[in-house]
């Protein structure tokens, strides 16, 4: 009997003593990330910097979902973090309205204030670059505009029809309406497409104008020219960590550690690591590596 009871105790001592050590090993941070190109390199990017800067580990949940899937999921404690767009974390999650103008500062400020007091989440230091709209045009079509003002200024003595997806019509603040109210356009057609296909549609001539993005490897693709917003009609898109405040205790290194990427990516570098995956047919992963190495933020 009193050995059965040695045995036991014994037995409950040692899975005391593991339960102890395993707690004092943080569990991976994982981090999040939308399903399309530049969404599948930034958590990379982001992860790698961490492991390569720290003693934590990360897991990625690649692909995971677009904001209304990824918000919820930051909340919940699913993820740890992801790279968001402020200008989305203003319109779509905040639900705030644009208002032409707005600098960086200004709705950085406005999206880590709001998502600190309703989603448990910050907004850390922005990496550099802004994924946001822009209008463009083929390169075939003889447009001479450097701005939104040039084309609108076209389009009052030239056919011009304009393409976007279905979403941007509807759109308040930053839409169709909107956009035609701000500067004085001319559109003798509007057409709806879906995103895939719409730079297509404006190479092959079906319409003369899309609202492209920034850092999309297909403006390159299909030899198109962009504009200037010279009205800042578009609010700013500027990509920064969103990262849960509960992560950042829990992770007392983590933010310092993330300021090392703060303005490290510029809008050419980032169109070039997309360029190569859409393109090139590369790996995220391995595009990823080569930027933090060749910008001297990790070792090889």
């Amino acid at each position: 009997m009193k050995k059965t009871t040695l045995g036991v105790f014994l037995a409950a001592t040692t899975v005391i003593a593991g339960c102890g050590s395993g707690g004092d090993e943080l569990d991976p941070i994982v981090i999040g990330g939308k399903p399309w190109t530049e969404q599948y390199i930034l958590p990379h990017i982001l992860g790698q910097y961490i492991e390569a800067n720290s003693d934590y580990t990360v897991e990625y949940e690649e692909g995971l979902g677009e904001v209304s899937i990824l918000t919820p999921a930051l909340e919940k404690g699913d993820i740890d973090m992801y790279v968001e767009y402020t200008g989305t974390g203003m319109k779509d999650v905040l639900k705030k309205e644009s208002v032409p103008g707005q600098s960086s500062e200004e709705v950085l400020d406005i999206v880590r204030t709001g998502y600190e007091d309703t989603l448990g989440a910050t907004w850390l230091e922005p990496l550099g670059f802004e994924n946001g709209y822009t209008l463009a045009y083929s390169k075939d079509s003889g447009y001479d505009a450097k701005t939104y003002s040039d084309l609108a200024e076209i389009s009052q003595s030239e056919e011009m029809r304009f393409g976007a997806p279905h979403p941007f019509y509807e759109r308040k603040g930053d839409g169709y309406e909107d956009l035609i109210a701000t500067y004085p356009f001319k559109f003798s057609a509007t057409e709806s497409f879906d995103p895939a296909i719409m730079y297509e549609a404006v190479k092959s001539g079906e319409v003369e104008v899309i609202p492209a993005f920034t850092t999309d490897s297909r403006i390159e693709l299909f030899d198109l020219e962009t504009t200037e917003d010279d009205l800042s009609f578009f609010p700013k898109y500027d990509a920064a960590p969103v990262v849960r405040m509960e992560t950042l205790e829990e992770y007392p290194e983590l933010e310092e550690v993330l300021s090392g990427l703060a303005g490290q990516i510029s809008e050419e570098e980032m169109l070039a690591m997309n360029s190569r995956i859409d393109v090139d047919q590369e790996i995220a992963a391995d595009v990823a590596r080569e930027f933090l190495i060749d910008k001297g933020l990790i070792e090889e």
